[in-house]
Parts: C-alpha cells; sequence; structure tokens
C-alpha cells in the first residue's frame, strides 16, 4: 500500500481496518467528567456527521453513525431530534507514519564476541547493518458526547489502530470499532 496517499484516501482503510483480526488491535482509551450523573440521561441525537472533504467517504459517515445510532439504542437510549439530552458526534484522524528499524549482524573473529581471543582483540571479519522501514496510518476514531443541558463534553472514547491493510467487510469493521469504543459508555454500567 502506498502510504503517501491523501488523507482523502486512507481515512477509510482507518475506519475498516480496526476490526479484523489480520488488522491491528484497536487500542480504547475512556474519559469522562466525573461529576456527571449519567443515570440523568434517556435521549440522544448524533451530529449531522457530514463527509468532510479530504477527510472520509459518506458511506463510511453513514456507517459510523449507524453504529452509534445502533450501541445507543441497545444501551437503553432514545433517539430523538426534539430536545435531546446527549449530541454525539464522531471524528476520525488519520496520520502518515514511518516505522524505521535497524538489524546489525556482526561476524568473524576476536574480540568479545569470541571467548578463545583476548577481549578487545582485532576484529577478522565484518559487520551488516540491515535497515527496514515500513509505512502505515495511524489512525484514530474519537466519539464525543457532549450535555445539552450545559453544552460541554461528559464523555469521550478514542479508538487507536495501526493501519497497514483495508478489510474485507467496512460495515462489519465499523460496528465492531465503534461497539469497542462505546462499551464504557454510560460510566458504571459495564460494572453493573
Amino acid at each position: 500500500m502506498n502510504i503517501k496517499r491523501k488523507n482523502l484516501r486512507i481515512i477509510p482503510l482507518f475506519l475498516l481496518g480496526l476490526m479484523y483480526s489480520c488488522s491491528p488491535t484497536v487500542r480504547v482509551t475512556t474519559d469522562y467528567d466525573r461529576d456527571t450523573n449519567f443515570s440523568e440521561y434517556k435521549t440522544f441525537a448524533v451530529y449531522d456527521l457530514k463527509a468532510q472533504e479530504g477527510q472520509v467517504s459518506q458511506l463510511n459517515v453513514d456507517r459510523v453513525t449507524k453504529a452509534i445510532r445502533s450501541e445507543m439504542l441497545s444501551k437503553g437510549f432514545t433517539e430523538t431530534t426534539v430536545s435531546p439530552d446527549l449530541k454525539i458526534n464522531a471524528i476520525s484522524i488519520l496520520k502518515n507514519k514511518t516505522s524505521v528499524s535497524a538489524n546489525t549482524d556482526f561476524y568473524g573473529y576476536g574480540g568479545m564476541y569470541r571467548p578463545y581471543r583476548y577481549w578487545g582483540g582485532p576484529m577478522m571479519g565484518g559487520a551488516t547493518t540491515t535497515v527496514n522501514t515500513y509505512d502505515y496510518v495511524d489512525g484514530s476514531l474519537i466519539i464525543d458526547i457532549v450535555s445539552t443541558k450545559t453544552q460541554k463534553l461528559v464523555w469521550q472514547g478514542i479508538g487507536n489502530a495501526k493501519i497497514d491493510s483495508t478489510p474485507n467487510n467496512p460495515e462489519e469493521f465499523i460496528t465492531s470499532s465503534v461497539k469497542k469504543i462505546l462499551v464504557g459508555f454510560p460510566p458504571g454500567l459495564a460494572k453493573k
């Protein structure tokens, strides 16, 4: 895969690659306002997630929106467009990165590598250093949940993965990734 492509072509790869076993593992982190009483929230609305130019395709925007709705409904929340308790937004961030590693193989006689020669003796051989580079996309999907009463962020979940391949089923990948990110919302639900 040529990682030098513009973000327009890369972001869908992030959303597609998080779920499959052949794809990288999604690391999830969450944070929330400890003073918020999440039991007060009953309704939600998903922001109008439009496909921003150069960011993500409309197909994947629709998949993310559908997955968020499905997860929130399964948690007992009701979707409404009239005065929702919570507004939910999703953002994707992709960064092209290169991993560099070097491996040096020493061979020959003498010196500290052979016990039958004195320490620090002359090297009668050589060394070969191999440098490997690996291009990948560091991708994150951030889900923000905002209280409409206070207009403040009350919960945030971030899924992050190193993406190097495209999954075969983008719908399944996105659904699984969103589910994994939202597993901790609302706080305390998983403990019950």
